[in-house]
Protein backbone atom coordinates (compact mmCIF):
# COMPACT_ATOMS: atom_id res chain seq x y z
CA UNK A 1 0.00 0.00 0.00
CA UNK A 2 1.40 3.41 -0.58
CA UNK A 3 1.81 5.65 2.04
CA UNK A 4 1.91 9.64 0.73
CA UNK A 5 4.39 10.60 3.05
CA UNK A 6 3.72 14.99 2.73
CA UNK A 7 6.73 17.33 2.87
CA UNK A 8 4.59 19.45 4.88
CA UNK A 9 1.51 18.90 7.29
CA UNK A 10 -1.87 19.09 5.02
CA UNK A 11 -3.65 18.99 7.91
CA UNK A 12 -5.44 21.38 8.43
CA UNK A 13 -8.31 19.43 10.20
CA UNK A 14 -11.58 18.13 8.82
CA UNK A 15 -10.59 15.22 6.69
CA UNK A 16 -13.31 12.67 5.66
CA UNK A 17 -12.01 9.06 6.74
CA UNK A 18 -10.13 6.86 4.37
CA UNK A 19 -13.11 4.72 4.16
CA UNK A 20 -15.37 8.09 3.85
CA UNK A 21 -19.13 6.24 2.89
CA UNK A 22 -21.45 9.64 1.90
CA UNK A 23 -20.96 9.16 -1.85
CA UNK A 24 -21.48 5.70 -3.00
CA UNK A 25 -20.88 6.25 -6.69
CA UNK A 26 -17.38 7.36 -5.41
CA UNK A 27 -17.09 4.56 -3.19
CA UNK A 28 -17.54 1.99 -5.48
CA UNK A 29 -15.08 3.35 -8.03
CA UNK A 30 -13.07 3.92 -4.81
CA UNK A 31 -13.46 -0.01 -4.36
CA UNK A 32 -12.94 -1.07 -7.68
CA UNK A 33 -9.37 0.89 -7.54
CA UNK A 34 -8.80 -0.30 -4.83
CA UNK A 35 -8.23 -3.78 -6.54
CA UNK A 36 -6.79 -2.55 -9.60
CA UNK A 37 -4.15 -0.60 -8.11
CA UNK A 38 -3.81 -2.11 -4.47
CA UNK A 39 -0.51 0.14 -4.48
CA UNK A 40 -2.52 3.44 -5.33
CA UNK A 41 -3.79 5.84 -2.14
CA UNK A 42 -7.44 5.00 -3.56
CA UNK A 43 -9.17 7.43 -0.84
CA UNK A 44 -10.45 10.66 -0.03
CA UNK A 45 -7.28 13.45 -0.80
CA UNK A 46 -6.22 15.64 1.59
CA UNK A 47 -5.94 19.50 1.44
CA UNK A 48 -1.87 20.37 0.99
CA UNK A 49 -0.10 23.47 2.02
CA UNK A 50 0.66 26.44 4.39
CA UNK A 51 -1.77 26.63 7.27
CA UNK A 52 -1.56 29.85 7.43
CA UNK A 53 -2.00 30.81 3.93
CA UNK A 54 -2.89 34.01 2.52
CA UNK A 55 -3.73 32.19 -0.80
CA UNK A 56 -6.43 28.90 -1.19
CA UNK A 57 -6.35 27.30 -4.78
CA UNK A 58 -9.49 26.10 -5.23
CA UNK A 59 -9.14 22.41 -7.16
CA UNK A 60 -11.96 20.64 -8.91
CA UNK A 61 -11.02 16.45 -7.55
CA UNK A 62 -7.95 14.14 -7.74
CA UNK A 63 -7.04 13.25 -10.76
CA UNK A 64 -6.98 9.15 -11.38
CA UNK A 65 -3.28 8.95 -12.16
CA UNK A 66 -2.39 12.29 -10.02
CA UNK A 67 -3.84 12.61 -6.39
CA UNK A 68 -5.89 9.73 -6.77
CA UNK A 69 -2.28 7.42 -7.08
CA UNK A 70 0.17 9.81 -4.46
CA UNK A 71 -2.60 11.20 -2.31
CA UNK A 72 -1.38 14.61 -2.67
CA UNK A 73 -3.14 17.11 -4.68
CA UNK A 74 -1.85 17.64 -8.43
CA UNK A 75 0.52 15.23 -8.12
CA UNK A 76 1.73 12.98 -10.32
CA UNK A 77 0.06 13.99 -13.09
CA UNK A 78 -0.18 17.05 -16.36
CA UNK A 79 -1.77 19.69 -14.25
CA UNK A 80 0.32 19.57 -11.37
CA UNK A 81 3.64 20.19 -13.78
CA UNK A 82 2.07 23.63 -14.80
CA UNK A 83 0.51 24.54 -11.42
CA UNK A 84 4.01 24.03 -9.23
CA UNK A 85 6.28 25.58 -12.01
CA UNK A 86 4.10 28.57 -12.03
CA UNK A 87 4.18 28.88 -8.25
CA UNK A 88 7.48 28.34 -7.76
CA UNK A 89 8.51 31.41 -10.42
CA UNK A 90 6.47 33.51 -8.13
CA UNK A 91 7.96 32.61 -4.89
CA UNK A 92 4.91 30.67 -3.78
CA UNK A 93 6.36 27.15 -4.00
CA UNK A 94 10.21 25.92 -3.02
CA UNK A 95 11.80 22.89 -3.24
CA UNK A 96 11.68 20.31 -5.89
CA UNK A 97 8.73 18.84 -7.89
CA UNK A 98 9.13 15.54 -8.33
CA UNK A 99 5.66 14.21 -9.27
CA UNK A 100 5.65 12.05 -5.92
CA UNK A 101 4.46 12.52 -2.48
CA UNK A 102 7.94 12.71 -0.69
CA UNK A 103 9.47 15.25 -2.85
CA UNK A 104 10.56 18.36 -1.02
CA UNK A 105 8.22 20.81 -2.85
CA UNK A 106 6.64 23.03 -0.10
CA UNK A 107 4.08 25.71 -0.41
CA UNK A 108 4.63 29.51 0.91
CA UNK A 109 1.28 31.44 1.75
CA UNK A 110 -0.70 28.91 -0.51
CA UNK A 111 -3.10 25.98 0.11
CA UNK A 112 -4.68 23.63 -1.92
CA UNK A 113 -8.56 22.97 -0.84
CA UNK A 114 -10.28 20.44 -3.77
CA UNK A 115 -14.55 21.39 -4.41
CA UNK A 116 -14.34 16.98 -4.02
CA UNK A 117 -11.86 14.87 -1.90
CA UNK A 118 -12.63 11.63 -4.04
CA UNK A 119 -11.87 11.07 -7.63
CA UNK A 120 -15.57 10.68 -9.71
CA UNK A 121 -15.60 8.80 -12.77
CA UNK A 122 -14.79 10.91 -16.04
CA UNK A 123 -13.35 13.61 -13.45
CA UNK A 124 -17.01 14.56 -13.85
CA UNK A 125 -18.55 14.53 -10.13
CA UNK A 126 -22.45 15.04 -9.97
CA UNK A 127 -24.19 18.06 -8.46
CA UNK A 128 -25.21 16.15 -5.39
CA UNK A 129 -21.61 14.80 -4.77
CA UNK A 130 -20.26 17.82 -5.01
CA UNK A 131 -22.84 19.42 -2.18
CA UNK A 132 -22.51 16.21 -0.31
CA UNK A 133 -18.72 17.31 -0.32
CA UNK A 134 -18.82 21.21 0.47
CA UNK A 135 -18.45 20.66 4.66
CA UNK A 136 -15.37 19.74 4.22
CA UNK A 137 -14.32 22.41 2.20
CA UNK A 138 -16.22 24.62 4.00
CA UNK A 139 -14.88 24.05 7.04
CA UNK A 140 -11.15 23.66 6.57
CA UNK A 141 -11.72 27.50 4.95
CA UNK A 142 -13.21 28.21 7.79
CA UNK A 143 -9.70 27.63 9.68
CA UNK A 144 -7.81 29.65 7.43
CA UNK A 145 -8.49 32.99 8.68
CA UNK A 146 -6.08 34.95 7.28
CA UNK A 147 -7.20 33.51 3.96
CA UNK A 148 -7.69 36.85 1.57
CA UNK A 149 -7.56 35.55 -1.25
CA UNK A 150 -9.12 32.27 -3.75
CA UNK A 151 -8.00 31.19 -7.23
CA UNK A 152 -10.48 28.96 -8.52
CA UNK A 153 -9.36 26.58 -10.94
CA UNK A 154 -12.66 25.80 -13.73
CA UNK A 155 -16.08 26.50 -12.81
CA UNK A 156 -17.28 24.13 -10.50
CA UNK A 157 -14.48 25.30 -8.09
CA UNK A 158 -15.69 28.73 -8.65
CA UNK A 159 -19.15 27.03 -7.94
CA UNK A 160 -18.05 26.22 -4.14
CA UNK A 161 -15.76 29.12 -3.72
CA UNK A 162 -18.73 31.53 -3.95
CA UNK A 163 -21.63 29.57 -2.46
CA UNK A 164 -19.55 28.86 0.37
CA UNK A 165 -18.99 32.54 0.85
CA UNK A 166 -22.95 33.03 0.36
CA UNK A 167 -23.22 33.84 -2.62
CA UNK A 168 -25.36 33.34 -5.87
CA UNK A 169 -24.03 32.10 -8.96
CA UNK A 170 -26.08 33.92 -10.87
CA UNK A 171 -24.59 37.53 -9.33
CA UNK A 172 -20.67 35.79 -10.32
CA UNK A 173 -20.15 34.70 -13.57
CA UNK A 174 -16.94 32.41 -14.06
CA UNK A 175 -14.37 33.43 -16.60
CA UNK A 176 -10.40 33.17 -16.87
CA UNK A 177 -9.48 36.39 -15.09
CA UNK A 178 -12.57 37.29 -13.58
CA UNK A 179 -12.53 39.19 -10.51
CA UNK A 180 -15.03 39.05 -7.79
CA UNK A 181 -15.61 40.60 -4.46
CA UNK A 182 -17.10 37.83 -1.86
CA UNK A 183 -19.52 37.98 0.42
CA UNK A 184 -17.52 37.03 2.97
CA UNK A 185 -14.60 39.87 2.04
CA UNK A 186 -12.63 37.62 0.23
CA UNK A 187 -11.63 38.37 -3.38
CA UNK A 188 -11.86 34.99 -5.84
CA UNK A 189 -10.03 35.07 -9.15
CA UNK A 190 -10.89 32.56 -11.85
CA UNK A 191 -9.02 30.98 -14.06
CA UNK A 192 -9.67 27.73 -17.02
CA UNK A 193 -8.34 24.55 -15.04
CA UNK A 194 -4.49 23.48 -15.79
CA UNK A 195 -5.82 20.29 -17.04
CA UNK A 196 -3.72 18.29 -19.88
CA UNK A 197 -6.99 18.99 -22.18
CA UNK A 198 -7.29 22.71 -21.46
CA UNK A 199 -3.13 22.96 -22.26
CA UNK A 200 -3.54 20.65 -25.08
CA UNK A 201 -6.31 22.61 -27.15
CA UNK A 202 -4.56 26.32 -26.03
CA UNK A 203 -7.71 26.95 -23.68
CA UNK A 204 -5.29 27.94 -21.01
CA UNK A 205 -1.63 28.70 -21.93
CA UNK A 206 1.54 29.47 -19.54
CA UNK A 207 1.51 33.30 -19.94
CA UNK A 208 -2.54 32.79 -19.66
CA UNK A 209 -2.18 30.90 -15.82
CA UNK A 210 0.70 33.20 -14.51
CA UNK A 211 -1.56 36.24 -15.07
CA UNK A 212 -4.13 34.66 -12.96
CA UNK A 213 -1.06 34.50 -9.41
CA UNK A 214 0.43 37.68 -10.83
CA UNK A 215 -3.13 39.60 -9.94
CA UNK A 216 -3.24 37.40 -6.84
CA UNK A 217 0.27 39.03 -5.47
CA UNK A 218 -1.06 42.18 -6.50
CA UNK A 219 -4.59 41.53 -4.38
CA UNK A 220 -2.35 41.02 -1.50
CA UNK A 221 -0.75 43.90 -1.38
Amino acid sequence: MLTASFSQPAALAGEPSRDCPLCPRLVAFREELREAHPGWWNAPVPAFGDPDAWLVIVGLAPGKHGANRTGRPFTGDHAGVLLFETLGKFGLAEGVYAERPDDSLRLNGVAILNSVKCLPPQNKPTPQEIATCRPFYEAQLAMMRRARVLVALGQIAHGSAVRTAGGKLSAYKFGHLAEHRLPDGRTLVDSYHCSRYNQNTGRLTAPMFEAVFARALELAQ
